[in-house]
């Protein structure tokens, strides 16, 4: 069976990278490919992902092409949807990958890296893909024994051990365009946001991941003591903006700024990166936040913590099993209307973002692409 010390590779001079997860988890990714970037700066580097998560990485200027897989191409018909599959093979062969990294763990992603035709295929020994078709497709697989102990960042880095790369920068990043900056910006100046401000997502895809309406509301009249604006951001989707249109209707003070649904991904990311402070639910914006280096106060439960915290030394987590039994997060089912979080008070989130607020504001270099 391969393993992870018999890799002797070459310098690659195309290095394709595959993650087929959501918007997190491409953030997350960012690790490997800037480690990629510092090793071999001349090699260009594709990356494989879905769709609909392709304007995370969109920006990141280490990457040469983005290649993706259109969830709804299932939905097209079994011919057509055989159709974009092969001519995506045929695509990725002939760009002759030196190196492929399957950071992913569906059957789909082996027979990617199997058919580019690349002499280097690293995978993950995952337990639940060993098999004789999972060895053919990665001539080298990484152990995953120690993944349960590891934060995902540190999970990926892992896949890099064949290739003895001395890993000096474990920081994950966020890019967007000027464009994005300058978009973001219009819509605070139209609510009368000019200057620092202060980031809240209330919102996840899954409701179990989401705080009580009444207690966000209760948080942003908190605030009020700091005299900065809250700005409310959300997903477009209709549920999601109901319940930021709730919790404005039940807050008391002054209301916040309302920009759910406004902003794409990217602008999203132009507007957490000039907050001066950004509280969310574990989401991928809490994932932007941690890349883009803003102070951040995480609301997290039942997920696994140690897993998906926010990769940031700038980062205070409220965990809902502090306050409360909570269930295995392997047996939630994501369809419930229970909000686990609710166990967290109001108050060690409120302290825990006047903390931030009452430091003193660090000078940051912020990153946009050209």
């Amino acid at each position: 069976m391969p393993t992870c010390h018999d890799v002797t590779p070459a310098v690659p001079r195309k290095i394709l990278l595959i993650k087929l997860r959501h918007h997190g988890d491409m953030i997350l990714t960012t690790p490997v490919i800037n480690n990629l970037r510092q090793h071999y700066p001349a090699a260009e580097i594709d990356v494989l992902l879905y769709k609909e998560t392709a304007p995370i990485l969109a920006h990141h200027p280490a990457i040469a092409h983005i290649h993706v897989i259109d969830r709804q191409w299932k939905k097209q018909g079994l011919k057509r949807q055989l159709e974009q599959e092969y001519a995506l093979a045929q695509t990725l062969r002939a760009r002759h990958y030196d190196l492929v990294i399957n950071l992913a763990d569906q059957w789909r992603s082996a027979i990617v890296a199997l058919l580019s035709g690349a002499a280097q295929r690293i995978g993950f020994n995952y337990t639940k893909r060993r098999s004789f078709l999972w060895r053919l497709a990665h001539n080298h697989l990484v152990t995953t024994a120690n993944h349960a102990r590891l934060h995902t960042v540190e999970q990926n880095l892992s896949i890099l051990d064949p290739l003895n790369l001395a890993i000096t920068d474990r920081r994950s990043s966020m890019y967007y365009a000027a464009a994005d900056k300058a978009r973001g910006e219009a819509l605070l100046r139209e609510q009368q946001v000019t200057g620092d401000y202060i980031v809240i997502q209330p919102t996840s895809r899954w409701l179990y991941k989401c705080w009580d309406d009444a207690k966000m509301a209760q948080l942003i009249d908190g605030l009020a003591s700091s005299r900065l604006p809250v700005v409310l951001t959300a997903g477009p989707d209709k549920h999601e903006q109901e319940m930021v249109a709730h919790i404005i209707s039940l807050c008391r003070g002054v209301k916040p700024v309302n920009l759910a649904g406004q902003l794409s991904l990217a602008q999203l990311a132009a507007v957490i990166d000039g907050a001066r402070l950004f509280i969310g639910v574990d989401s991928a914006p809490m994932h932007m936040a941690a890349a883009l280096n803003t102070p951040c106060v995480a609301l997290f439960g039942p997920t696994k913590l140690q897993r998906w915290r926010p990769w940031s030394e700038k980062s205070t987590v409220l965990w809902a099993g502090d306050y409360a039994e909570l269930p295995d997060p392997d047996t939630i089912d994501t369809q419930t209307r229970q909000r686990y979080l609710s166990a967290i008070p109001l108050e060690p989130v409120l302290a825990a973002a006047m903390s931030y607020l009452s430091a003193p504001m660090p000078s940051a270099l912020r990153k946009s692409a050209p």
